[in-house]
């Protein structure tokens, strides 16, 4: 009976958190804004070759460089391709790319930072160390480099994105353990005799989601902007993919002749960083103690 009391009990405890959850985005529209414009652009990715009105490699030489028409919405490139259709379905690299990147930073930037906040002392030093030497080179820079080397395609992408952004999660995670590591709970885990591990996962890692939730939005904001300037600088993902990055790029030589082509892909990069951008600022508002009040 005392089980079921307790289920019942977390039921109730998750209920009224979900409750002041809504009941804290409430107060902050543009929150509403933003998971409105990154879900629609998620729908988009998840069914752009169906949505689609051409296949987004379709190439109609008589009828290059089209302004927006009836046939065309947003017009066609300088291989008569159509830019709609491939602005839909460049929403699905964009998103994979980044996201898998920031992904992929989020979880080996949790590991150390966990890690290197609890144990402190010589490696702690170390793990910091290494995470300031990267953060030390400009991100687009050290990005250009590494692809140089390995040569770009979609996996390499995804494994620069998840390499620069590791250090700023694991700082981020490390500093809030290091806080959290002194608390009375974790002190009275310490002396019930449970082990680092158990600790770590039971006890400071529930406590360090709330931050994480707020670094990964931003991350992948960032993330969004390098992978769109990997493509604008032919590093990214290659030709013939319709990559929102590799399609401004191809369109400077175009621009003066016909603006269309410059436009779309640029307004959709835009378009989803600032709903990123709002959304990443309503976690923060509502998430982080110390952020923003409920009285704000």
């Amino acid at each position: 009976m005392e089980t079921a009391k307790e289920e019942r009990e977390n039921k109730k405890s998750k209920t009224a958190g979900v409750k002041k959850f809504f009941s804290r985005l409430r107060r902050y529209p543009t929150t509403y804004i933003g998971f409105a414009i990154v879900i629609i652009f998620l729908f988009i990715a998840a069914f752009g070759p169906m949505i689609a009105p051409y296949h987004y490699s379709e190439q109609n030489l008589a009828e290059r460089l089209q302004q927006p028409s009836e046939d065309n919405i947003f017009g066609t490139d300088q291989f008569g391709r159509d830019i709609y259709s491939r602005v839909i379905v460049g929403s699905r690299d964009v998103l994979t790319v980044a996201g898998s990147g920031t992904a992929l930073a989020v979880f080996f930037g949790l590991l150390l930072g966990l890690f290197s906040g609890y144990r402190g002392g010589l490696f702690d030093e170390l793990v910091m160390r290494a995470m300031d030497v990267i953060l030390s080179i400009p991100p687009l820079l050290l990005a250009m480099v590494i692809l140089f080397a390995l040569g770009p395609s979609r996996f390499n992408v995804i494994l620069v994105v998840g390499f620069l952004y590791i250090p700023m999660v694991a700082r981020v995670v490390r500093s809030v353990v290091l806080e959290l590591k002194t608390r009375q709970f974790v002190e009275a885990a310490r002396l019930r005799g449970e082990t680092s591990l158990y600790i770590l996962y039971k006890e400071i890692l529930p406590n360090v989601l709330p931050s994480l939730a707020v670094e990964a939005s931003m991350r992948f904001s960032y993330s969004i902007f390098l992978v769109a300037s990997l493509g604008f600088l032919g590093l990214g993902v290659q030709p013939p993919s319709p990559d929102w990055g590799l399609m401004v790029g191809e369109a400077r030589t175009w621009f003066y002749q016909a603006q269309w082509v410059l436009y779309f892909p640029a307004g959709a990069i835009a378009l989803l960083v600032v709903g990123v951008g709002f959304m990443s600022d309503g976690l923060r508002r509502m998430l982080l103690p110390g952020g923003v009040s409920d009285a704000g």
